[in-house]
């Protein structure tokens, strides 16, 4: 390949405009493109443009490429630009920016090191991790060394001198896609959020394993639109499937090193372009454009089945982590604008990730850069909302987090995105990082208070009590079941943003998933390579007895010899356990979220930080066994219950009293004798049974009462009366193993309970009764 001559840097222009072009590579009908990229240190950017001229070689081998560069224009207000003639969809490129080389001061400008345009709609070819790929001089990190895995990573120099192998052959290509038109606004659902179920699940794991899925499109976009897919979430009664990253994103060297990948992908690459490796081969062997098409005909296909779709967004960091790691994009750019920096000397990031680097939102290009993504997924892709990873980070300020930050203000103003379902996950690790409850209006919140209160009441506390320690209260859980209004209430006015805005879960992506909830005191985390250090060890949770699943149990207690101690006692109140929490979650106030596979007891093996598992302790398994399409009806039936009955629906905040124009308090708290809980029952340390009643809001609507018993023995409940004194039907008992009542309930135990009447709570349970 011809040697590349050196390119002096282009002097800054005297004249300003006032026009900065639409940043990104974007076709003209001229048959060419604009260009433009913001470099605000830069002294000089080319455009890169790269055909595959030998594609017999080797993908890393540089004589496999052609490379042609054109100077852009620039800057103007730090963006350099060009139109550029001849340049047609399909066409690879990349950035090369010239400029200081002086980390010291935050600068990282390596002219050898190919950059990949943030703004990029499609990406082609894999990142390779080795010296090519750092911008600074690098040594190997060999096994053996402390906290080293066992293959060979490359770190660079933190502050060393610029390394100069060209990168080209080593990095992702940018690729030159066509303009889109979006999807007509009326095929959206629109599911009003009191309706709202989300359904957390991962694009590969959903259906790797799905016999009814052809395999080809297994694992894929293509996958998730399916029809046995589509069918399994409108059965459970899903309105909203949230996926876990689908941005294009890279792997952490250190798992590389070790023949792993990062499974979740909160490692984003490319803020624009669609992961490829989750399409189809055939749509990959196409090319950029029809991988977007695969994306973009997924949304289409759920819409069609009236389901949302979210996109679990990572705008807080970047894949390059942290200054001795990868030089890949940004940090070519703008390490200095980019990146969150600590103010000191020699410079040095600012880490409220955890990840290595954050992104600074305290920067206007940053804060252009997400909101550009957002609409472009809203407006070409057509997703109905977002939920923001480690959301904090994205409202930090130099005093710290502000609701009215530039970009939540904008989130809440742009005429395409405000109108969306907009979730936060309302913590990061930085000083003061947990603000659940903080977010504007109409973002809703991952609600972790309400993970931690159900369980605790119904995993830690039992947990404490079968040693015979005391067992907490019940307040906090009584408190998530109403809405949270202590975290979510505060509004000016008050009370604006409703139960809806808390987004309810017991398990997530992150954690161990419902099964070993309930069979894992502790973390088993050995397949990561980390010698089980990682993972959290703040689980709430309780084996029940035994560590780890019965024998043959692939699927949440569903396999192996129960009927054999201990496992004749442990797995059926593990069983009822699960179904605990499940009431507990899809019957609160609030917006539910399960966790893909919760609803089939899929197991992690007691791994809680599964982030680096892409195979069978991650995907979901759908070789059901009879405990597992027993727990499946469970959840089917406790979310048709949810959908059926408005008063499980609450779109506003409880009063405790009547309200304007109705005659009956919208939602009362009984105690085990039936009397009306007052301040002072609710002082009583250690309480465990409680009854809360949920009247129906409008006439003719069923009113719900929902009975807790969280004591290690049965409980006698007295049953209070209904509004308009009709009698109580027992509709759902955790008692029982399915959802309709067992053939052998005893006479004395009716289905149909008059006000006034006593009945036997099982130990740890509930149960649901209407009234008609």
């Amino acid at each position: 390949m011809e040697s590349r001559p050196k390119v002096t840097p282009l002097t800054r222009p005297l004249a300003r405009r006032s026009h900065v072009p639409p940043l990104g590579v974007h076709p003209t009908p001229d048959g060419g493109v604009d260009v433009a990229v913001a470099a605000s240190h830069a002294d000089g950017v080319e455009l890169c443009l790269i055909d595959v001229v030998e594609p017999h070689r080797d993908p890393h081998d540089p004589a496999r490429y052609a490379e042609r560069r054109v100077p852009l224009d620039g800057p103007v207000y730090g963006v350099w630009h060009a139109h550029v003639p001849h340049v047609r969809p399909g066409q690879r490129y990349g950035f090369r920016v010239h400029g200081a080389w002086d980390p010291e001061a935050g600068q990282r400008h390596n002219p050898a090191k190919l950059l990949v345009d943030p703004y990029a709609r499609g990406l082609a070819g894999d990142l390779t991790y080795g010296p090519e790929t750092l911008g600074a001089v690098s040594a190997p990190r060999d096994p053996g060394e402390p906290d080293s895995p066992d293959g060979r990573w490359w770190v660079a120099e933190r502050y060393g001198a610029p390394d100069d192998r060209d990168s080209l052959a080593f990095v992702p290509h940018s690729v030159v896609v066509a303009a889109h038109a979006g999807p007509p606004p009326l095929s959206r659902p629109r599911v009003p959020w009191a309706d709202t179920v989300v359904y957390e699940a991962h694009v590969r794991g959903l259906t790797a394993t799905h016999p009814d899925v052809p395999p080809e499109l297994r694992g894929t976009y293509a996958g998730a639109a399916h029809p046995a897919t589509i069918a399994h979430l409108t059965s459970l009664g899903v309105t909203t499937l949230e996926l876990l990253p689908i941005h294009a994103f890279a792997s952490e060297p250190h798992l590389v090193a070790q023949g792993l990948t990062n499974y979740w992908g909160y490692q984003t690459l490319g803020f624009f372009a669609p992961h490829a490796a989750y399409a189809t081969r055939a749509a990959r062997e196409a090319g950029p454009a029809a991988v977007l098409d695969e994306v973009r005909g997924m949304v289409h296909l759920l819409h069609e089945a009236g389901i949302e779709v979210l996109l679990d967004v990572v705008y807080n960091h970047t894949c390059e982590g942290g200054d001795d790691a990868l030089h890949v994009s940004w940090r070519g750019l703008d390490n200095a604008g980019y990146y969150l920096h600590d103010g000191a000397s020699p410079a040095a990031l600012a880490d409220v990730t955890g990840t290595g680097n954050s992104l600074d939102f305290r920067r206007p290009r940053v804060v252009q850069l997400a909101l550009d993504s957002l609409r472009y997924w809203a407006e070409v892709v057509g997703v109905d909302g977002f939920r923001f990873d480690l959301a904090v980070t994205l409202g930090r300020t130099h005093h710290g987090f502000s609701p009215d930050h530039p970009f939540l203000v904008a989130l809440q103003t742009d005429p395409v995105l405000g109108g969306l379902k907009l979730v936060a996950e309302p913590w990061d690790v930085g000083p003061g990082g947990w603000q659940t409850g903080n977010f504007p209006p109409p973002m809703a919140e991952w609600n972790d208070r309400f993970r931690d209160a159900a369980r605790g009441f119904w995993l830690d506390a039992p947990r404490e009590g079968s040693h015979g320690r005391p067992m907490h209260g019940m307040r906090e859980l009584t408190t998530r079941l109403a809405g949270s209004a202590d975290l979510f209430g505060h509004s000016d006015p008050p009370l604006m943003r409703g139960p809806v805005a808390s987004v309810n879960y017991v398990t997530a992506h992150d954690g161990f998933t419902l099964a070993d909830l309930v069979a894992y005191d502790h973390k088993h985390n050995e397949a990561n390579g980390e010698d089980n250090r990682d993972g959290s060890d703040h689980n709430l949770s309780w084996n029940h007895g035994v560590e780890g699943h019965a024998p043959g149990a692939d699927d949440g207690e569903g396999g192996g010899d129960t009927a054999t101690e201990p496992w004749s006692a442990v797995v059926p109140l593990r069983r009822r356990s699960q179904r605990n929490l499940l009431a507990t979650l899809l019957l609160a106030a609030g917006t539910p979220m399960l966790t893909a596979g919760d609803e089939l007891g899929r197991t992690q093996r007691g791994n809680n930080n599964a982030y680096a598992q892409d195979n069978a302790i991650s995907w979901v398994s759908w070789d059901l066994e009879d405990a597992a399409r027993d727990l499946l009806d469970a959840t089917r039936f406790l979310l048709a219950l949810r959908a059926e009955h408005p008063a499980l629906r609450a779109d506003s905040f409880f009063l405790g009293s009547p309200r304007p124009g109705e005659d009956e308090t919208d939602l009362l708290w009984f105690a085990a004798d039936g009397a009306t809980m007052d301040r002072e029952a609710w002082a009583v340390g250690g309480r465990r049974v409680v009854q809360m009643l949920r009247p129906g809001p409008s006439e003719g609507d069923a009113h719900v009462l929902l009975v807790l018993n969280g004591a290690l023995d049965d409980a006698a409940v007295t049953l209070p009366p209904t509004p308009g004194d009709a009698p109580w039907e027992r509709v759902w008992s955790s008692s029982w193993d399915r959802p309709e009542p067992p053939e052998d309930l005893p006479e004395d135990d009716p289905s149909d309970e008059d006000a006034g009447t006593t009945t036997t709570l099982e130990a740890l349970s509930v149960e649901v009764f209407l009234g008609r």
